[in-house]
């Protein structure tokens, strides 16, 4: 399979997440149609690892539904479950909608990720102003077989060592936080050393100007002499 069809799939961006963790995703939809435009997107999130967590961000043009859906109690960072998400529909407004040659990208956190899998298959549908529906479905090959025509979107799941979207990661293009009140503290008793150590200076050159300097007896002793 080429590489200008490989990039015409429906893809899970970045493409890894870390086990247990919380991540931003955004599905990657091209419009395949030289003559349709993409005016839905659903992705389906697995039953077997049910998320509790879903949050998407908002499109200008498009509406957005979350079903959710009652589970048997589960644990999820210490706090009992009894509902999951179980899928995401972008759906276009009137005169909204992916064009031929055109692609757009749908965001939205997902979590916790379970941390007993290696991978999350997200199973998509794209639907097209013509009625026409594809589904992006089939699992992923296993190593060294071809690669399906419509294969799901696949988040790779690694331990959080390996992963760069855990808890604590920070989001692309986020401006730094202000500094906290430990670490002014830190910095301002670093500068009160640099101070300290400034005074002392000023302080040990004067006692050695003084001792330098003579005495009115002795000026007056060299004067005679």
């Amino acid at each position: 399979m080429g590489t200008g069809t490989a990039l015409a799939h429906v893809t899970a961006q970045p493409g890894e997440a870390a086990k247990g963790g919380y991540a931003k995703v955004a599905f990657r939809v091209p419009n395949e149609r030289p003559n349709a435009s993409t005016v839905q997107v659903k992705v389906t999130l697995p039953e077997q690892f049910p998320l509790s967590s879903v949050r998407t961000k908002p499109m200008p043009g498009w509406t957005t539904q979350i079903e959710r859906v009652q589970i048997a109690p589960v644990e999820v960072d210490g706090a009992q479950v009894t509902q999951a998400v179980r899928s995401i529909t972008w759906t276009a407004q009137p005169g909204t909608r992916i064009g031929p040659d055109e692609f757009n990208e749908f965001e939205a956190t997902l979590g916790a990720l379970p941390d007993n899998a290696d991978q999350l298959v997200l199973p998509t549908t794209q639907t097209y102003d013509n009625g026409e529906v594809v589904s992006w479905d089939a699992p992923p090959p296993a190593e060294g077989a071809e690669e399906p025509e419509h294969p799901a979107p696949t988040l790779k799941l690694v331990d959080e060592a390996e992963g760069e979207h855990s808890h604590g990661a920070a989001v692309a293009g986020q401006e730094p936080s202000a500094p906290t009140g430990d670490d002014t503290a830190r910095w301002l008793g670093g500068a009160g050393l640099v101070v300290g150590a400034l005074g002392l200076g000023v302080g040990a050159g004067a006692l050695v100007r003084s001792r330098k300097a003579p005495s009115g007896a002795d000026r007056s002793e060299q004067a005679q002499s």
